[in-house]
């Protein structure tokens, strides 16, 4: 792999580090050691910048002694320290430390690179409600009476307006608040982002009282996604006073409400939590938000460019510090939240019938039962929907078709599902109508090409619909998502449904939806066929079987595996990222079981047929969206059927040369 291609900056990763530094209440020469060797630590593990609590120099809860000149001067001093450190050890920092300004104090935070201070940002919201007193010493941003202020010699700017752009990493930008502007009504943030700041920094001294750390932390997972924004967070730790109340230390990094990392609370030494936050998703999330690009900053802001360091830390390019990549992205990997999530799509599918068959008045359904995943969970959702609707089961007119790949096994747990279910079940083998629709085209049935594999499709469906005409029933499809993406399914044929239960869900979660209802909604022989079913190769069966009722035609070896292919179109789709990008973390991801080789040529099948099927996702049936990523083109994905694949092609070629 040409390292070369794949760097952080490039691929939009940005490592960063939330600090919560070891700390003794006014003593700014130990403070500021610790704070410099927490800036060479970040920068060993290859970081970029680096938060750090609010008024850190000082301490934040030096209460009267902010009056004291020593403390004001020694903490200016330390601040220029801090920068020169910054600047060898090659990263970037934001730290807290009061500031003189025109007869008034105010609570600032320190953006520094490259040895400058590039700007200060000063506190708008003071809090001076039960434990806090910071009115009694400080003044509001609000009151500031300068754009400017002089130190070491430097005019330095100064001000809430300040934004920070990064010349060397597009799209980069920082924004500050501190601490309670993040509690206010409208925090400053909402404003930054919509200015165009990607990251935000919230250096911070929130004490601990029973309940709050919860509802800190979920302050800000809903401040970070709803401004589509990075936020750092670094709190004051247990250093400080504890005269009356307790500083715990938590620092967090959060991605648009994910959060990355954060540090454990209560230690008295330095913690730090280390991350690489994806600056092009930010950018990209907010370019599919019409809410995010119909909105205007309330304010005028100042942009201050600067060269982000490039850090020189013993980083390894194969190493992602992300605690949310994952293989499957579809599937939560704890199994209580997989369980809700399951619970929740289950629900979806079966309303999205219910409600149709409500609209209709229709209280019959057809469907082929294959004995495969789909249509099995399809199934489980009609029955569901019926339950909803008080309809008898007899209703549900489940239908199999066996052909000349179908094997014993997978007709054996349509038969065995349908009674358990209790349900309606005919069998109406498709062998002599296939033979005879071959005569009437001329083709060879001894070649098995497309001819041979559509013609049992679409005689399935056809049997399925007119089935459906006579019962006076629904015909409901079995396609999931993945098969939409990759346009695996018969145009006209097991493609087209009066509605398709399945269409927002991909394979692999697919596999999880029937082990959940395995497991949680049925048991004793229901149970029992769904777990084989789960374990069953994947196949269309449209081939003649092999010798002893031999599977000789697995999708999966055709199209290749669908965990690589539904982690393809998560990125694609989700998150917008280019080919280049999706190899490079599918390479992370499944490094131990897919040589990058391997990848590569999945990735570009992906997209070859990803570009070929649209004109089948174009016509498809309504169907339920149940997740983040849906290709209905009346709701998520409008694409022309006939749009050029050139660009991703050729970026794949470079990746392959």
């Amino acid at each position: 792999m040409k390292q070369d291609l794949f760097s952080p900056t490039s691929l939009g990763f940005l490592r960063v580090a939330v600090v919560v530094p070891e700390l003794r209440v006014a003593d700014i020469r130990y403070n500021t050691q610790i704070i410099i060797d927490a800036l060479q630590e970040a920068a060993a593990r290859g970081s970029r910048l680096a938060l750090f609590p609010e008024l850190c120099i000082t301490g934040y809860t030096c209460a009267d002694l902010f009056y004291q000149s020593v403390l004001l001067d020694q903490a200016s001093k330390a601040l220029l320290a801090i920068a020169q450190a910054a600047a060898e050890a090659q990263i970037a920092a934001v730290v807290g430390l009061p500031m003189h300004l025109g007869g008034k104090l105010y609570n600032c935070a320190a953006f520094v690179s490259d040895g400058k201070v590039l700007g200060i940002v000063p506190k708008t919201y003071l809090p001076s409600t039960n434990e806090y007193y910071e009115e009694r010493w400080f003044s509001s941003a609000k009151d500031a009476p300068l754009s400017e202020i002089q130190l070491a010699g430097e005019s330095i700017p100064f001000g809430t307006d300040l934004l920070f752009s990064a010349n060397n990493f597009p799209g980069c930008m920082f924004g500050i608040e501190i601490c309670e502007d993040l509690w206010a009504v409208q925090p400053p943030s909402g404003s930054m982002a919509l200015a165009g700041a990607t990251v935000i920094l919230n250096p911070s001294a929130s004490d601990e009282i029973l309940g709050k750390a919860e509802y800190r932390r979920a302050l800000i997972q809903q401040q970070a996604a709803r401004c589509l924004a990075i936020y750092l967070y670094a709190g004051a730790g247990p250093g400080e006073s504890t005269t009356d109340v307790v500083f715990s230390g938590g620092a967090y990094i959060n991605e648009n409400g994910r959060m990355l990392a954060e540090t454990e609370r209560f230690l008295f030494s330095t913690q730090m939590a280390v991350a690489d936050v994806d600056v092009q998703s930010m950018n990209h999330e907010r370019l599919r938000n019409s809410s995010f690009s119909s909105a205007l900053p309330d304010r005028a802001y100042r942009t201050l460019a600067f060269n982000l360091p490039e850090g020189v830390g013993s980083r390894e390019q194969a190493e992602l510090l992300r605690n949310d990549l994952t293989p499957t992205p579809f599937v939560p990997a704890d199994p209580s939240q997989r369980a809700k999530h399951c619970q929740e799509i289950f629900h979806l599918q079966s309303v999205g019938l219910a409600k149709r068959l409500k609209h209709t008045g229709i209280k019959n359904i057809t469907i082929a039962l294959s004995g495969g995943l789909d249509s099995t969970l399809a199934l489980l959702v009609v029955q569901q929907a019926f339950e909803m609707l008080g309809l008898p089961r007899e209703g549900i007119v489940a239908i199999t078709m066996p052909g000349f790949g179908t094997t014993n096994r997978t007709r054996s747990n349509a038969e065995r599902l349908a009674e358990s279910l209790g349900i309606s079940l005919r069998q109406i083998p498709i062998h002599d109508a296939v033979l005879q629709h071959f005569k009437d085209i001329g083709h060879d049935p001894n070649l098995h090409n497309v001819t041979y594999e559509n013609a049992q499709a679409r005689e399935r469906t056809q049997i399925l619909m007119d089935i459906g005409n006579q019962v006076g029933g629904l015909a409901v499809g079995t396609g999931d998502l993945s098969e939409l993406a990759l346009g695996w399914c018969t145009y006209n044929a097991d493609h087209m449904s009066m509605y398709h239960v399945n269409a927002g869900v991909p394979k692999t979660l697919v596999r999880y939806l029937i082990e959940w209802c395995a497991e949680s909604v049925y048991n004793g022989v229901t149970s029992e066929v769904l777990h084989d079913i789960n374990a069953t190769p994947i196949s269309p069966e449209l081939l003649p079987l092999g010798e002893n009722d031999a599977l000789v035609q697995e999708t999966e070896a055709t199209i290749g595996p669908y965990l690589l292919h539904d982690f393809f179109l998560f990125q694609v789709v989700r998150h917008g990222f280019t080919p280049r990008k999706v190899y490079w973390l599918a390479c992370q991801v499944f490094a131990k079981h897919h040589q990058p080789a391997e990848v590569l040529e999945w990735l570009k099948t992906f997209y070859q047929r990803f570009f070929a099927a649209q004109f089948k996702r174009s016509a498809m049936p309504d169907g339920p969206k149940v997740g983040s990523v849906a290709l209905s083109p009346r709701g998520d994905w409008r694409m022309p059927s006939d749009a050029s694949s050139a660009l991703w092609r050729q970026e794949l070629e470079e990746l392959a040369n």
